[in-house]
């Protein structure tokens, strides 16, 4: 293995993601003193102009996270996409490989699965996903995998119904639309995925049932979000979006370094310490 190599995150935002504070404490962690980990601001159009930059520079590159919008604009810049990516149109991770192909694949899937596991969360009957955008495709994706019976899907128009229609057809999980009026309704599942912006479910939070199940919301900045510690308030389980931040990144670092198990404890640390600086 090369002494050291480089890695990085890119999107459009990226100024604030917590990709180089998870990733360069793993790498203190594993002893691979030469590797760093950077972050791009890269748009759709700027993408490919990146990666034949990065090809032709020379360096050694073992890898690079993608955030948004570049997750599906990535695709057809690659050599190969894993199965898990295909399933729902999205890479977050491409791997350099050493005849110099560019492997796409989806961490974010088996993140989430791992994360639920994480609260003890292996099946469940039943569920329901607030939103209807990339993030809730992946989480149709993991419940295609743990829930044995029917999702609900909050969302604001038709179109957005449809979508999720069909994404649940695709990935095998049987999938039934409500308006985002009725939402309060999904507070009563088993298991809650959020999905939304940051503000979306706020005034959710008064709509927390006495006993409630397992709430995964995907945010990690605010937090906790209203949703989340009324819901915590309550007694119920939640899973936050550091959680699935730190668990995804976990599966980046080994898929790019080669070494396993990745560090959980040292990475979760580090991105606790990174955003309790930001709100200090």
């Amino acid at each position: 293995m090369p002494a050291g190599r480089r890695a990085a995150v890119l999107g459009s935002p990226i100024a604030h993601s917590l990709s180089p504070v998870l990733h360069r404490a793993a790498y203190a962690e594993l002893g691979l003193t030469g590797w760093s980990y950077d972050r791009f601001e890269v748009d759709e159009e700027g993408i490919g102009p990146f990666l034949e930059k990065l090809a032709a520079g020379g360096e050694d590159w073992a890898g690079l996270s993608l955030t948004m919008p570049l997750k599906r604009a990535v695709i057809p810049l690659l050599d190969e996409v894993s199965a898990t990516a295909a399933s729902v149109e999205a890479v977050n991770t491409v791997v350099f490989t050493g005849d110099g192909r560019r492997h796409g694949d989806n961490t974010d899937i088996p993140g989430m699965l791992a994360a639920l596991r994480e609260r003890g969360v292996g099946s469940v009957p039943s569920a329901a996903v607030l939103g209807a955008g990339a993030t809730a495709s992946s989480a149709l994706a993991a419940l295609a995998r743990i829930c044995t019976g029917e999702v609900t899907a909050y969302v604001r128009s038709r179109a957005r119904a449809e979508e999720m229609r069909g994404w649940g057809e695709r990935l095998g999980v049987t999938v039934v639309t409500a308006d985002w009026a009725d939402a309060p309704r999904a507070l009563t599942a088993p298991l809650v995925i959020a999905t939304t912006p940051a503000g979306a479910t706020d005034a959710l939070a008064q709509a927390v049932p006495e006993r409630p199940g397992t709430l995964f919301d995907v945010l990690y900045e605010p937090w906790p979000t209203p949703l989340a510690a009324a819901w915590a308030a309550r007694g119920g389980a939640v899973v936050g979006g550091l959680d699935l931040l730190v668990h995804q990144a976990v599966l980046q670092v080994e898929l790019m370094t080669g070494r396993t198990p990745a560090p959980l404890a040292a990475m979760r640390a580090a991105g606790e310490a990174a955003l309790a600086a930001r709100t200090s």
